[in-house]
């Protein structure tokens, strides 16, 4: 695991979006995992200023989201479409019938599942880019899943719920299920790089970085992959031995 320790959340979004835009530069046909939430916001932001200034080509690029929320329209101003739209994807020049979000209509696991079959057919994903959860989720997968888990519908915990409230108007407004990528889903992914700024989110850095291994912190299942970038905060880097 490589672990980038950066000062503040305008630092992150530079390094995370470095990144990502030269993987893009290297490989016109890349196929991006991407993240929602407050987290990769700054990365996105400067993505469109970089890539406005250089003219970086996204016409060839594919993109699978890890999220959405269930019983929400992609036109819902709290759907996970609706932000990739808003904070990306009309700011490049992508294709957005080559940008995947799980549908907020799925009903089942075995609809749901065919994300991931969409995902293969593309030819899995080159960069999956995350983002953390207080208690340690990564996409919606929240203690307890399943590190063998698919593309699924879930259930949202109090936490999460009470976290993400401060999106909607009130809290009884947040949706309590979505449909989520798998432990399984994002492990298969060629490479991962996590971000996360902010002293809420340090306890759960410190369970993905130093471990161990536990289906109660979902996050420390990358520990079992290959090739994980960690950008983090030193507010997220706090509880950190080293």
């Amino acid at each position: 695991m490589n672990l980038i320790i950066v000062e503040n959340d305008q630092e992150l979004g530079q390094k995370t979006g470095d990144l990502i835009l030269n993987k893009i530069k290297a490989n016109k046909n890349i196929v991006l995992g991407l993240a929602t939430g407050s987290s990769p916001i700054t990365t996105y932001k400067y993505i469109i200023e970089k890539t406005n200034q250089e003219n970086i080509d996204w016409s060839n690029v594919r993109t699978f989201n890890l999220d959405e929320y269930k019983g929400l329209e992609p036109t819902h101003e709290q759907s996970y479409r609706y932000f990739m739209n808003q904070n990306l994807f009309d700011h490049v020049n992508i294709d957005k019938n080559n940008t995947l979000v799980p549908s907020g209509s799925v009903k089942d696991n075995e609809k749901a599942k065919e994300y991931d079959k969409l995902i293969e057919k593309a030819g899995g994903i080159d960069l999956q880019l995350l983002g953390i959860g207080i208690n340690g989720h990564i996409g919606f997968n929240e203690p307890g899943s399943s590190f063998d888990s698919l593309t699924s519908v879930v259930d949202l915990t109090d936490l999460t719920i009470e976290a993400n409230s401060r999106f909607f108007e009130n809290k009884n407004d947040v949706p309590t299920k979505a449909i989520s990528m798998g432990l399984k889903s994002i492990m298969k992914a060629k490479e991962i790089v996590l971000i996360a700024f902010g002293k809420n989110k340090a306890e759960a850095i410190k369970h993905l970085v130093e471990g161990p291994v536990d289906v109660q912190w979902p996050c420390s299942v990358l520990l079992n992959h290959n090739n994980v970038t960690v950008i983090v905060d030193k507010e997220a880097a706090s509880m950190l031995n080293s």
